[in-house]
């Protein structure tokens, strides 16, 4: 196969997933974000049980894959080791998406609906997101430092186990668990909102969404890599020189043989147009517009800009800790709960744990300071 052919199916692939993802989304108003902030602020938690039922089913599709030999590239590239830096990343990511209203994904099928306040939240992370290489090298080191294992990804391999051995007892017993959620009627909410889609239903599609990630492109679904390669294009604009000086720009360290492909590419978040940009670019801009044809196809499409302006402050700040965090940690709860979390990588595990108390912090400072 040549070697154009990867990246054009990768591109195919990465805007379809795009499209159906902010469709289904914006129907359904599934967003990380609430799911948490809700069960903190109001004791409901009727969106994360949602969440579970997506790491549930992601669970059980990717070790299908894994056995059947439909998903390489096991665990998937890059996953990083379990480092304290994880952990503070999670809790600085936790209080950003809070703040800004959604998280890196959710902001989008929102600003695809029509919101100006999610624009200034994912302006905001293109900030935060160029602003890390600053810190890059510091961060590196400490993240480094302060590594609790050196030689496994996930916890099966950790704990020396073949995968199965954990996956499907876990997801065995949180189907029956979810199952039993079903019959006793809290998975579902009536609801006669034109266009509605249950979030159980929503959540289905974005795991069958996360397999075909994993089996077209070679990785679940992530896209915060392209807020820093964005922003170091837009800075090279005016400061090419600089932007070519920082560390950070200069890494390529993505480098995997993709399906269907016989040779590996490269990619890192500098300016240039490589492997994160063919895999990230179109399913940014596909969460946008498929989102926009959600809500247009039935008329529901309109600019909202009307807003306190404290709200267009958290927004904004809540974006630059956002798109700062999800270089931290390095990557976004996206990654980590719809595509590590499901394999047991250790790297996610700690992610949560941060993420966990920052959510708390975040929905205080909201209470306290945005939403009286």
């Amino acid at each position: 196969m040549g070697f154009e052919q990867p990246y054009l199916l990768i591109v195919v692939s990465s805007l379809a997933i795009g499209l159906a993802a902010g469709f289904v989304m914006y129907r359904a108003d599934f967003c990380v974000t609430a799911c948490f902030r809700d069960a903190f602020l109001f004791r409901d938690f009727f969106l994360l049980r949602q969440l579970l039922l997506l790491v549930v089913v992601s669970m059980a599709l990717f070790e299908a894959g894994r056995q059947t030999g439909v998903l390489g590239n096991y665990p998937f590239p890059l996953l990083g080791l379990p480092s304290l830096g994880t952990v503070i990343g999670g809790f600085v990511l936790g209080i950003g998406m809070v703040l800004a209203g959604a998280c890196v994904c959710g902001s989008l099928y929102k600003l695809g609906g029509g919101s100006v306040l999610s624009l200034i939240a994912v302006a905001g992370m293109l900030v935060g997101s160029t602003a890390y290489a600053e810190i890059h090298p510091q961060w590196t080191s400490f993240a480094n430092a302060s590594l609790l294992v050196s030689d496994a990804i996930t916890l099966p391999q950790l704990l020396q186990l073949p995968p199965w051995a954990l996956l499907l007892p876990l997801a065995a017993a949180g189907g029956f668990w979810l199952w039993r959620e079903f019959r006793a009627g809290r998975m579902d909410r009536p609801n006669h909102a034109v266009g509605y889609l249950a979030p159980w239903k929503a959540v289905i599609v974005l795991a069958l969404l996360g397999f075909a990630s994993w089996a077209l492109v070679g990785m679940p679904i992530g896209i915060t890599t392209t807020y820093a390669k964005l922003g170091a294009a837009l800075q090279s604009l005016i400061a090419p020189d600089y932007v070519d000086s920082l560390a950070y720009f200069q890494r390529q360290p993505l480098e995997y043989t993709p399906p269907f492909a016989d040779q590996p590419i490269r990619g890192g978040p500098g300016p240039q147009l490589d492997a994160i940009a063919a895999i990230q670019y179109p399913l940014l801009l596909g969460i946008v517009f498929g989102a926009f044809i959600a809500a247009a196809s039935i008329g529901e499409w309109r600019l909202q800009w009307r807003f306190p302006p404290r709200q267009w402050l958290s927004a904004l700040g809540g974006g630059l800790l956002l798109g700062l965090a999800a270089r931290m940690t390095p990557s976004c709860n996206i990654w980590h709960l719809w595509g590590g979390l499901p394999i047991l990588a250790l790297s996610s595990l700690l992610f949560l744990i941060g993420l966990l108390p920052g959510i708390w912090v975040g929905a205080r400072l909201l209470t306290r300071f945005v939403i009286r």
